[in-house]
Parts: structure tokens; C-alpha cells; sequence
């Protein structure tokens, strides 16, 4: 018996389990190569930018206060400014999560009687209370602005004749996102998102595109920054944080759509000035520069968690074969029975509260229970090994992270073992 199969066995997954999977991950090795060159290209690409940024030991020691002068905070901005092929950045650990960023974002650059639009069908749960689809204080429809929705064609195409019918004289921004959210669509490449973008501005040139770029990063070796987005929003719980950074979010775009972002952040007159990076510093850099490798083992485990459920024959999003555009893999069970295992497994896997059972619970910002596995060393972060999903038809998990490509893979075997001693599954 090999070394690593004794450690399985150890560590509670069953020979059946584990004889499946291993059939499975050797035959993803070639397909494994083209992850790691994205990987190293993107690696590469955020050397440059700190080296052409300067980065310095002094931009590690952050500031208290105020926070004026913040050598580090305002460096690292230019890094991300500089990855992402932008005029500007905001990135900050001020912004609570990947919702408060995208809040932001709209907030600060959509004004009373503006309408705001979404050519790619309904935005993640969590932004329906932002937008005031789902009754919330604060709400961009308590404050006057629109909503237009236009959903994916069934193929998941866009319907082109239905947005260029939607926008209109008060259309002032589109909203893209990348990923799926708690949907089964396709993830958008950035090469569709950039037609898109295209398509929208050769109607209504002056329109502001925003991408939700949660969960995309550094999977492809472009960003919709460099498609044509004005701005692209995401979390430093997620990918650019490679694990490594324990709160923030960041905007990159154009300079005037930031500089509205930080005057929503903090304070008109104020702006970009203040916000002191504290301690946080080290962390937002080595995330950073963490983050291409880190995304790639994620993307191998999402890979490697499509190869084994699909050949037992359950729907899968995307399929096994075809190229990934972020880092999340959808399996649909169809029963609350299916879902609630596969957390259990994911649970079982984490070095943090591993002994914890995940159980259904109303979470604020969604309309429906949800069941989230995350034994993470940073609270909620899901560029760790994590799952979840909401207790709804079709009752479909969504699997995401593994800083390491071996944890991803042990967490999709955990999830396995579970639903085969459940006897949902048999092999």
C-alpha cells in the first residue's frame, strides 16, 4: 500500500472511496498542466506589478488614526491598479465583504432617477436587499433608482434584442456578473463578458459597466478590465486574498468611478486620504502575491469535484471538460438529503472545527435556509475549502477553495465518503 492511501484510510476515507477517486485524479494531470500556467503567467504578472510599484519594506508597516501619508495602502492600490489594467483602485480593509464592495460600488456612482441594469438575470441573493428587489432600509429603490432585469437565454446566451430594448435615457450602469451565485447558469468567460460590454457601450457609449469579479480572479489570464468593465469588484476573502488576508474588498476602474467609491466609503472631502491599514498590510501583499497559486489549487479542486460527481452521474455545472472561468463547481442533488451530506463531508475535511455538523440556518441576506461547511482559518473565507448552498429546489451545493490542490482533493473524497455511508451514492 502507498504512503498517501494509508494516510486516507487513516484519516476515514473508505478503500471503495478512495480507489474511485484516484481513478479520476490521474487522468486530470494534463488537464491540471493548463492550470498552472495561467497560474504562472498570472504569477508573474503580480511580481511586476509590485516591482514597478516599488514595494518596500516601509509599505508593510501601516498606519493608526487617520491614517494619512499611508505609503503601503496607497502602493498596494497601484498594484491592483496596475494587475488589474486600471486608472485607479479602492482596496481596503474597511470593506466588510464581498457584498459591502459591491454596494459600494453602486451607491456611489448611481444618483436618484438613474436606472440600473441587469443583462445577465438575477444578481447573487444578497443583492436584492441592496438593490431593493427584496424590501431593505437603505435600498438603491428607497434612495430612487431602477431596476431593469433581463434574464439569460435558456443556453445561457445572452438575449441581445431584449437588453438593447431595456436600456434606455436613464440606463446610468450595468451590472455583469461573473459567476453563477446560487444559480446553475454558466459562469461567463471574459471573453463573453467583453462582447457583451462591447454590444452595451456601442448603444449607450457613456453607460457605466461594473463586474461582480467574486470568485474570477487570476482564473484566466485577463480580467474584464482589460474587456472594456469601468469598474471590477470583489473580495480579499476570496481569491486576490489568497487566503492570507483576513477582511476586505477591493474596486479597480476608471479614476472617477473610484474616486465616487471612496467618498461613499468614507466621507465626501475626505476620499481616498484616510482609513488607516492598521496591521493589515503584510497580509493584503502576501495574499496578493499568494493569490494566482492559490487560485489555481482551487480551480484543480473544482476540476477534479466536477470529474467525480459527474461520473456518478449527477448534474454537474460546469461539466468536467470544459475550460473554468472561476472557481466554483455546482452539484445538483435535488434533495435536501444530498446537499446537507456533501457539507457534512466538506465539514469533516476542515483542520478548523472538523468535529462541527453544519446545519441549515436563516442567514441575513437571503430569502431561503442555507447550509455553509467551512473549517477555515479566516471566518467565511471561500478561497478555503468550503460548500454551501440554499435549501431550495434544485438543491444544488456549490464547492469552492482549498488553499492547498491536496485539501481540495481530501475535502472532495470527505464529501464522497459521506454521501456513500448515507447510501445516497453507490460505487
Amino acid at each position: 500500500m502507498n504512503l498517501s492511501k494509508e494516510m486516507y484510510l487513516k484519516a476515514g476515507i473508505s478503500e471503495k472511496v478512495y480507489d474511485h477517486c484516484e481513478k479520476i485524479w490521474l487522468s486530470l494531470e494534463d488537464r491540471f498542466k493548463k492550470i498552472d500556467e495561467i497560474s504562472e503567467y498570472n504569477q508573474l504578472k503580480v511580481i511586476k506589478a509590485m516591482q514597478d510599484n516599488r514595494v518596500s519594506e516601509a509599505c508593510l508597516m501601516g498606519t493608526t488614526g487617520y491614517g494619512y501619508n499611508d505609503l503601503g495602502r496607497e502602493t498596494l492600490e497601484k498594484v491592483y491598479a496596475s494587475v488589474f489594467n486600471t486608472e485607479d483602485a479602492l482596496v481596503r480593509p474597511q470593506i466588510t465583504c464581498g457584498t459591502h464592495a459591491l454596494a459600494l460600488a453602486l451607491m456611489s456612482n448611481l444618483r436618484p432617477g438613474d436606472e440600473l441594469l441587469s443583462p445577465v438575470g438575477k444578481p447573487y441573493d444578497t443583492l436584492e436587499e441592496v438593490i431593493g428587489i427584496r424590501f431593505s432600509k437603505g435600498s438603491l429603490a428607497e434612495y430612487g433608482v431602477t431596476y431593469k432585469q433581463v434574464d439569460l437565454k435558456e443556453n445561457g446566451d445572452f438575449d441581445l434584442e431584449r437588453i438593447k430594448n431595456a436600456i434606455n435615457e436613464r440606463t446610468h450602469m450595468v451590472t455583469i456578473q461573473r459567476s453563477k451565485g446560487y444559480q446553475t447558469r454558466p459562469t461567463l468567460s471574459v471573453e463573453k463578458i467583453g462582447e457583451l460590454i462591447s454590444f452595451i457601450k456601442g448603444i449607450k457609449s457613456d453607460v457605466i459597466c461594473m463586474v461582480d469579479n467574486c470568485y474570477g480572479e487570476f482564473t484566466e489570464i485577463i480580467e474584464p478590465s482589460d474587456v472594456g468593465a469601468d469598474l471590477v469588484v470583489g473580495s480579499l476573502i476570496k481569491n486576490p486574498g489568497g487566503g492570507l488576508c483576513p477582511t476586505g474588498g477591493y474596486l479597480a476602474g476608471k479614476k472617477e468611478c473610484i474616486e465616487n467609491a471612496a467618498y461613499r466609503l468614507t466621507s465626501p472631502g475626505l476620499g481616498k486620504e484616510v482609513g488607516a491599514s492598521l496591521n493589515m498590510l503584510p497580509s493584503m501583499f502576501q495574499g496578493f502575491f499568494m493569490a494566482p497559486s492559490v487560485t489555481a489549487n482551487a480551480a484543480k479542486s473544482a476540476i477534479f469535484a466536477a470529474n467525480i460527481y459527474e461520473r456518478l452521474g449527477f448534474p454537474v455545472i460546469p461539466d468536467g471538460k470544459v475550460e473554468r472561468y472561476d472557481i466554483i463547481q455546482s452539484v445538483v442533488f435535488k434533495n435536501a438529503e444530498g446537499l446537507c451530506a456533501f457539507c457534512e463531508g466538506i465539514q469533516k475535511a476542515a483542520p478548523v472545527d472538523g468535529f462541527v455538523k453544519p446545519e441549515p440556518w436563516n442567514m441575513p441576506g437571503y430569502d431561503s435556509p442555507v447550509i455553509m461547511a467551512a473549517g477555515a482559518f479566516v471566518s467565511g473565507s471561500s478561497i478555503e475549502l468550503s460548500a454551501d448552498g440554499p435549501l431550495r429546489d434544485p438543491y444544488a451545493v456549490y464547492f469552492q477553495g482549498g488553499l492547498t490542490y491536496q485539501h481540495g482533493k481530501f475535502g472532495i473524497m470527505m464529501s464522497l465518503q459521506s454521501l456513500y455511508e448515507k447510501g445516497i451514492v453507490t460505487l
